[in-house]
């Protein structure tokens, strides 16, 4: 039995503002049950204008709720032209955004695919 079996499905939201951006790093995994967690964070945020960054070095799992929720977000704070920026993916979630073609939503963050330009 494992001493804190609900950590699995924890997810932390640091949120550090400055006069440029908002910056949320994001800690644990980002699924089902926590997708909502952080929809609520990013949505209370958009409406301040300042980009808003996702710092994901600290993330472990991301399920497929995890990454509708980043595209969901992506577009409502495109809506209210806000810009969302993905910063310190993993491989794991860098091969993710690839293989479900969801890096091009993203174009022009080199920071998030781990490349920089020509």
């Amino acid at each position: 039995m494992a001493a804190n079996p609900t950590s699995v499905n924890d997810l932390n939201l640091d949120i550090n503002q400055n006069a440029e951006e908002t910056v949320l790093r994001c800690t644990g995994r980002i699924s089902s049950v926590t997708s909502s967690q952080l929809q609520a964070a990013v949505r209370e945020l958009i409406p301040q204008g300042k980009p808003i960054v996702l710092d994901l070095t600290a993330v472990s799992h991301m399920d497929s709720s995890g990454l509708g929720a980043i595209v969901g977000l992506y577009v409502s704070a495109k809506r209210q032209a806000c810009a969302l920026r993905l910063i310190n993916l993993n491989q794991p979630l860098k091969d993710l955004f690839r293989i479900t073609k969801l890096a091009s939503i993203f174009e022009g963050h080199q920071d998030m695919l781990g490349y920089t330009p020509d």
